[in-house]
């Protein structure tokens, strides 16, 4: 099985969001399972120096972009026993940040054509392209088009995956030109939205098959209020639609062997997880207490994960003997709400406008419940991360959350953490009030929980069977 995989960004090169974590695990868990997957990324400036002084340039080509011959040089690294590719071109990578240029169409669908070309540039013939979000969902386009007059296309097949809906890639549709694709697919069953063109929508339409983050989540898109406009299109192709929920990489979050860590723990030494809490509490400020609950948030900062239902309640919840620790960056309105209720209640709540990967470890080991209200979450990485650190998570019944994290049932004692169901502060509020009443009145009840939680098996590899089993369907037979 040959799989190309392509993608915007990938750990440890380059990360910001969700997809890097899967880009960068979840093909090393197909390495183990003997398929040659090869993964493929733009070479970003911000790509660290340590990295690139590894890489060895094995050939260049050129991309048609309408008038435009486009320079793209290849260079090669194996890492993790994978072997990745990183297409260079400086006047579209040699940038700051990964996104946001408005010129961002131009050099996508440039990166998409170099990927999709690139195969036969080294030799490599792939059964499946596998691309994902908005960045290479033309790749899909690409391969179909390029089958009616290049026969090395012929039995490749195609799988797009959806990490987040909401980021389509709206662009003018005189991009159509540049990527050297004729009129006829600026139409409503192809790449046409409104007047405009749709990457996401050109990935969907065109792939051969489609799949998002969590079972949940596939359903979920099907509905205008989670569909981002594309639930019509979603519907009608459904039948190549399935949900394959994430997993988390067990050799980098670990508490066994955590390095980031004040103190190592695990399921028989729970007791130990306590060092964690006094240390996340001396390095925020707060006082160091054993006793106290505390709930961490280690997220972007956005209307999506909820954050309107924590403000609305974060005062009252506050007048609980609790402590409260943020890490992130996101929109100015929920970081201004985060410094208030710091300068409010300064023994309460910490949080840090910015974002620590190193930081993030000692909140998931110090908290002993994690806070994911989400109004929409297609997966989720970090309940699972805080599942593994024994951190119980108090999430909303959305997307891959929904999958994920089981519910506390007070009459059997099963359960992965809380849930509530609806967009509603108070059903937010009285959750989390659950959770802390059973965190102070009924101790060996929440060390059971933390157990339950850290026993979960939410790694790479029933995932990636799942993955495999994708791939061998859709394979030209």
């Amino acid at each position: 099985m040959n799989v190309l995989f392509l993608t915007g960004e990938a750990v440890p090169f380059v990360k910001t969001g969700g997809l890097a974590d899967v880009a960068g695990a979840l093909p090393k868990e197909l390495v183990k399972k003997g398929v040659d997957i090869r993964v493929v990324l733009p070479l970003y400036k911000s790509i660290d120096q340590k990295y690139k002084e590894k890489m060895e340039k094995i050939t260049e080509f050129y991309v048609d972009l309408d008038w435009k011959h486009q320079y793209a040089g290849v260079y090669q690294l194996k890492w993790d026993k994978v072997i990745f590719y990183f297409i260079d071109n400086l006047e579209y990578f040699d940038r700051d940040d990964s996104y946001g240029y408005d010129d961002d169409a131009e050099r996508f669908i440039f990166f998409s054509k170099a990927a999709t070309l690139l195969g036969k540039e080294i030799n490599f013939k792939p059964d499946i392209i596998h691309s994902n979000d908005w960045h290479t969902a033309m790749v899909n386009v690409f391969v179909n088009d390029f089958r009616k007059g290049d026969a090395f296309f012929d039995d490749v097949r195609t799988l797009f995956t959806i990490h987040n809906l909401k980021y389509q890639g709206v662009f003018d549709s005189e991009y159509l030109r540049l990527a050297g694709l004729s009129g006829s697919y600026f139409n409503e069953n192809d790449l046409k939205y409104y007047e405009a063109i749709n990457f996401m929508k050109g990935g969907i339409v065109h792939a051969s098959f489609v799949n998002t983050v969590s079972e949940n989540y596939a359903r979920e898109i099907q509905y205008p209020f989670y569909g981002e406009g594309l639930d019509g299109v979603i519907r009608k192709y459904s039948d190549k639609l399935v949900g394959i929920v994430n997993g988390i990489d067990f050799d980098v979050w670990d508490p066994e062997t955590d390095a980031l860590l004040a103190e190592n723990y695990g399921m028989d030494s729970l007791e130990k997880k306590k060092a964690n809490k006094l240390a996340l509490q001396k390095m925020y400020g707060l006082p160091q207490r054993e006793d106290v609950p505390l709930i961490g948030i280690c997220s972007r900062l956005t209307e999506m994960k909820g954050l309107d239902l924590v403000r609305y309640i974060l005062d009252e919840l506050l007048q609980e003997d609790i402590q409260f620790v943020v890490l992130g960056t996101g929109d100015y309105t929920y970081e201004e709400m985060f410094k208030y209720f710091e300068w409010k209640y300064p023994d309460k709540l910490a949080a840090r406008i910015y974002y620590s990967a190193d930081e993030s470890h000692l909140i998931y080991a110090g908290s002993d419940l994690y806070l994911m209200p989400s109004i929409s979450e297609p997966c989720g990485i970090s309940q699972l991360i805080a599942m593994r650190y024994g951190s119980l998570p108090i999430v909303r019944e959305a997307g891959g959350l929904k999958n994920t994290v089981t519910a506390y049932n007070e009459y059997t004692g099963e359960g992965t953490g809380f849930s509530f169901a609806n967009i509603n502060a108070h059903e937010l509020l009285f959750c989390i009030k659950n959770a802390i009443n059973l965190y102070n009145n009924d101790k060996e009840t929440f060390k059971g929980l933390m157990k339950n939680a850290m026993s979960q098996k939410n790694d790479w590899e029933m995932s990636g069977e799942k993955y495999l089993e994708l791939y061998n369907d859709i394979k030209a037979k």
